[in-house]
C-alpha cells in the first residue's frame, strides 16, 4: 500500500490535522496533487479566474471531500497496477466498490463512528480480493471475475482456487500492518447475519454497505443487518438516494468513467470443469516432490546446526505462508521441549521450555508423532502454549512433529490466521514431507554434532592416557636421579670423582624433559636415526648397577654378537624399553634370580629385516589370565601408583620403532623377544619397486 495513504490516514484522524501539514504530505505526491487542484479549479468550488494553490485547494475542497479524493486515488493507483488489470473492463467493478464506499461512509456518520474516512476505505477495498484472485489466476477466474458477488461465488472460488475473494482480500490488507479492524471487515462481508451480533462495528458497516450495493433484492437480510447497524428504514432510504448521486460525482472527480458500467453482464458464478481427481494428485505430488527435494538440497549447504534450524524456519515460512515459525527439539533425556532462538528477536526462545508429561497439544503432537492444529479461541491451554501464541503472534498454529527413524527429534510450530488453516490442512501430505525432510536434515546435523562430541572426548582421553604414561616413565628416570644422588653423597663424602655420575643425571634429566615434551606434541616429527644396540643396553645396565637397583641374588647376563648390532631407531625409545622390562623382571625375581638379555641376530618377517633382542628372566611366569591381557593398559596387583602400564608403554613404544614384541611365559620363566628394524631395513623395504612386490 502506498506510504503516503497510510499517513495520510493518520493524518486525517487526529483531532489537530492543519491545512499546511496535510498540504505538505500531499505534495509529495504528484499524482495526488494534480487531481486535487483539478477538482478544486473546477467550477464546482473556483469562481475566481486566478488558479489557485494546494493549500487553498485544500481549504476550499473541505476535509470530507480531501479525505474522499486522497483515499480514492491511491487505491485506484495501487490496484490499476495490477497484472491483468488493463486487459479486464474495470467499470462494473469500479462502480460497485465506489457505491459501497459511499454507502458505508453515509451509515458511519449515522451511527456516528469516530472515523469515517475508514468506513469509506473499507467499503472501497471490500472486494479488492476479486482483483488479486484475477491477477493470481486469469484463466481460472476471468469468468468469475464479473460474476455476482455472492455465497455461490465464494463456493465456486473455495472449489476451484481453494481460497475466496473475502479470504484473499484479507490477506492482502492484513500485509499493510494497519491498526484497524479494516481486513476482518473485509473477511466477514458475506458472514451470516447472526454471526455478527457482537462484531466490530465497521464490520457491521460493511456487511450493510455490500447488501444495499449487490444484494438490494434481499429485503429480510438488509433488514436484519440494519437492525445491527441501529438504523431504521428512512435512514436507509436516504442512504441509497445520495448514493447514485455522490457515486456520479466522485467518479468524474476522479476522472473515472463509469458509462456503460450497468450494462456489463454479471453472470452467475460459473465453475470451470472438473480436473479429473487423480491427474490433479498427481500432478500435486510431483510438484511437492521437487519442492521437497528443493529444501532438502538447501538444508545439505547449511554450515551447522545453527544455520540449518534457521533454514528450516524460514522455508516453512514461505513454503506455507506462516506469521512466523518457531522450532522446539527435544532435550537429550526425552523429557521435554526446548525453545531454539533461530533468528533475531527470538532469544526468549532459548529459555521456552514444554514439559511432554504435562499435556497440552504440542506435548501431544510430539508424543504422538501427529499433526496438531490448534487455535487460540474456544480451546484450554496451557500457559506454556498462551506464551507460544504471544510469541508467534498468530490466532491459530500448526505444530508438525520432525520425526525421524521412529524418534521425534521436535515440533515445528507454525503461526496463521484462523481463516488460513483450512488452506493448509489442504497441503497437509506436503506439510508431512517437508516435515520428514527437515527431520532427516536435522538428524544428521545432531549425528555430526555427536561425532564431534565423540572425537573431542576421544581426544580427551588420549591426552589423559598419554599423561599417565608420562607420569609412568618419568617415575624410571626419577627413580635412578634420586638413586645416584646417594651415590654422589656417597662419594663426595668419600672425596671420589663423581664426573661419570654426573653425566649419568645430565641423561636422566635430559630424558624427563623429553618425556614432558612429548605430551605437548600432538603429531610428533619421527627424525631417523641409527641405534647401536648393545651401547644402549650397557647404558641401561650401567643405570641399575650404579644405583644399586639389582639386589645381588639377581644375575644379570648380556650375550651381544661381536658384529654391530644398530637398528633404524631412537635410543631413548629403546633405552625406556629396556629400563621398563629389566625393572619388571627385577621385581619378578624377589627370591633371586638370573636376567639374560641377548642379541639373536638379523630375522627376516614378511620380507623386512630386523634385528631381534631377548629379555628374559627365569621367575616363577605369567598366569594365562595376565599373559592374555599383557599389553593393555591395566592395572596390576603391584602396590604403588601407575603399576600395570609399563608393559603397556613397552608395546606402543615398539610400535613406535616399527618392531614387534611378544611374550613367552611358564614356570621356567618368562621371554620377551623383540624384533626392532636393522639398520636401513626400512629404506630397503620403501624403495622396491610396487610391481615386484605385486609378484611376490
Amino acid at each position: 500500500m502506498p506510504q503516503i495513504l497510510i499517513k495520510l490516514i493518520e493524518h486525517l484522524q487526529a483531532d489537530d490535522a492543519g491545512m499546511p501539514e496535510l498540504a505538505a504530505l500531499i505534495a509529495k505526491d504528484a499524482a495526488m496533487t494534480s487531481k486535487i487542484l483539478t477538482v478544486a479549479n473546477s467550477s464546482a468550488y473556483h469562481r475566481n479566474p486566478r488558479t489557485v494553490g494546494l493549500e487553498q485547494s485544500l481549504v476550499s475542497l473541505g476535509t470530507d471531500m480531501i479525505k474522499t479524493l486522497v483515499i480514492s486515488e491511491s487505491v485506484f493507483q495501487t490496484f490499476n497496477s495490477f497484472p491483468h488489470s488493463g486487459s479486464t473492463d474495470l467499470r462494473g467493478f469500479w462502480k460497485g466498490s465506489l457505491t459501497t464506499a459511499v454507502i458505508a461512509r453515509d451509515i458511519a456518520k449515522q451511527m456516528e463512528y469516530p472515523h469515517v474516512e475508514e468506513a469509506y476505505l473499507a467499503g472501497l477495498l471490500h472486494n479488492v480480493g476479486r482483483l488479486a484472485l484475477l491477477a493470481t489466476a486469469p484463466k481460472e477466474y476471468a469468468f468469475n471475475f464479473t460474476a455476482r458477488d455472492d455465497e455461490d461465488l465464494c463456493a465456486v472460488e473455495q472449489r476451484t482456487l481453494q481460497i475466496t475473494h473475502s479470504e484473499a482480500g484479507a490477506w492482502l490488507i492484513e500485509r499493510w500492518n494497519l491498526d484497524s479492524f479494516l481486513a476482518d471487515s473485509v473477511l466477514y462481508h458475506h458472514e451470516p447475519i447472526t454471526r455478527l451480533e457482537a462484531a466490530h462495528p465497521l464490520i457491521r458497516m460493511v456487511r450493510l454497505a455490500h447488501l444495499l450495493c449487490c444484494h438490494d433484492d434481499q429485503e429480510q437480510a438488509i433488514a436484519e443487518s440494519a437492525r445491527l447497524c441501529n438504523l431504521d428504514s428512512a435512514q436507509l432510504e436516504l442512504i441509497i438516494k445520495n448514493a447514485a448521486r455522490q457515486v456520479e460525482k466522485s467518479a468524474n472527480y476522479l476522472g473515472i468513467d463509469l458509462t456503460g458500467a450497468d450494462d456489463i453482464v454479471a453472470p452467475a458464478a460459473y465453475a470451470p470443469p472438473l480436473v479429473d481427481p487423480v491427474q490433479q494428485r498427481l500432478s500435486e505430488e510431483v510438484r511437492n516432490i521437487m519442492l521437497v527435494s528443493e529444501m532438502g538440497q538447501t538444508f545439505a549447504r547449511q554450515h551447522g546446526e545453527a544455520g540449518l534450524l534457521e533454514a528450516i524456519t524460514r522455508s516453512a515460512r514461505i513454503l506455507f505462508d506462516f506469521e512466523n515459525a518457531v522450532l522446539l527439539l527435544e532435550n537429550p533425556t526425552g523429557h521435554a521441549l526446548h525453545g531454539m532462538a533461530t533468528g533475531e528477536g527470538q532469544q526468549r526462545l532459548a529459555e521456552f521450555v514444554i514439559p511432554l508429561n504435562k499435556g497440552g497439544p504440542v506435548a501431544q503432537s510430539a508424543l504422538e508423532r501427529k499433526l496438531a492444529y490448534v487455535k487460540r479461541e474456544g480451546q484450554v491451554l496451557n500457559v506454556s502454549e498462551e506464551q507460544l501464541f504471544r510469541i508467534l503472534g498468530s490466532e491459530s498454529m500448526v505444530c508438525l512433529p520432525l520425526v525421524a527413524n521412529q524418534r521425534c527429534l521436535g515440533v515445528l510450530i507454525g503461526g496463521l490466521p484462523a481463516w488460513q488453516m483450512p488452506h493448509v490442512q489442504k497441503r497437509e501430505r506436503f506439510l508431512q514431507s517437508f516435515g520428514t525432510q527437515a527431520a532427516a536434515s536435522l538428524e544428521t546435523a545432531i549425528s555430526e554434532r555427536g561425532h564431534a562430541k565423540r572425537q573431542i572426548a576421544h581426544v580427551a582421553e588420549e591426552y589423559r592416557e598419554a599423561s599417565r604414561r608420562v607420569v609412568h616413565e618419568v617415575n624410571n628416570p626419577l627413580s635412578i636421579i634420586k638413586n645416584y644422588l646417594s651415590v654422589l653423597d656417597g662419594k663426595l663424602a668419600k672425596r671420589e670423582p663423581v664426573v661419570g655420575e654426573m653425566s649419568i643425571l645430565n641423561e636422566e634429566i635430559d630424558r624427563v624433559g623429553q618425556l614432558i615434551n612429548g605430551l605437548a606434541d600432538l603429531q610428533p616429527t619421527e627424525t631417523a636415526r641409527t641405534t647401536d644396540v648393545g651401547k644402549v643396553v650397557d647404558d641401561v645396565l650401567r643405570l641399575f648397577r650404579a644405583t644399586e637397583f639389582v639386589p645381588a641374588s639377581v644375575q644379570i647376563v648380556v650375550r651381544m654378537q661381536e658384529e654391530p648390532a644398530e637398528i633404524d631407531g631412537d635410543a631413548d625409545l629403546l633405552k625406556q624399553i629396556l629400563v621398563n622390562l629389566i625393572k619388571n623382571a627385577v621385581e619378578a625375581l624377589a627370591d633371586g634370580g638370573k636376567i639374560e638379555i641377548s642379541n639373536r641376530g638379523h630375522v627376516n618377517r614378511e620380507r623386512k629385516l630386523y634385528l631381534e633382542l631377548v629379555v628374559s628372566d627365569t621367575g616363577p611366569g605369567l598366569s594365562a589370565d595376565v599373559l592374555a591381557n599383557l599389553f593393555s593398559p591395566v592395572r596390576s596387583s603391584k602396590e604403588g601408583a601407575n603399576h600395570g602400564l609399563g608393559l603397556s608403554i613397552v608395546h606402543s613404544l615398539v610400535k613406535k620403532m616399527q618392531g614387534l614384541i611378544t611374550c613367552r611365559s611358564g614356570k621356567t620363566g618368562t621371554t620377551f623377544e623383540i624384533l626392532l628394524p636393522a639398520k636401513g631395513s626400512t629404506s630397503q623395504v620403501a624403495s622396491v619397486p610396487s610391481r615386484v612386490m605385486d609378484s611376490v
